[in-house]
């Protein structure tokens, strides 16, 4: 079993128990959130290793299709560690994108989801 520093769903920062201690996610959640954390990077930004991320330089303010951003996006939820597969949810409104990453675990086989935003000049169509 992972866990994850547990991050506001809304700033995507980190947030405090009630004792005021970094709260922590615990599975199936955590593997959830590490998907979309995976998703909101951009390529070349991940300090440790520039070859993840999403290619967003050439998708935001343009109108791509939508199955190569789902694409995008899976394939990064699936770098994380024990996750089995990854299904992507997408929706854009003006300038915002939201979406959900649902992931099944390869050691339990749980299904978790969790939700993430990406902001751009255009949308993504």
């Amino acid at each position: 079993m992972s866990s994850t520093l547990l991050l506001d769903t809304a700033k995507w920062d980190l947030v405090l128990d009630a004792n005021g201690n970094i709260a922590v996610a615990a599975e199936p959640y955590a593997l959830a959130q590490d998907a979309a954390s995976a998703i909101k990077a951009w390529n070349g930004e991940v300090y440790y290793d520039t070859t993840l991320g999403v290619i967003w330089r050439q998708i935001l303010g343009k109108t791509p299709n939508a199955g190569l951003i789902k694409q995008q996006c899976q394939a990064q939820a699936v770098l994380v560690p024990d996750v089995a597969s990854a299904r992507v949810f997408l929706q854009t409104v003006g300038r915002q994108t939201t979406g959900q990453v649902q992931v099944k675990s390869k050691a339990t086989g749980q299904i978790a989801a969790a939700n993430f935003t990406v902001i751009s000049p255009q949308g993504i169509g």
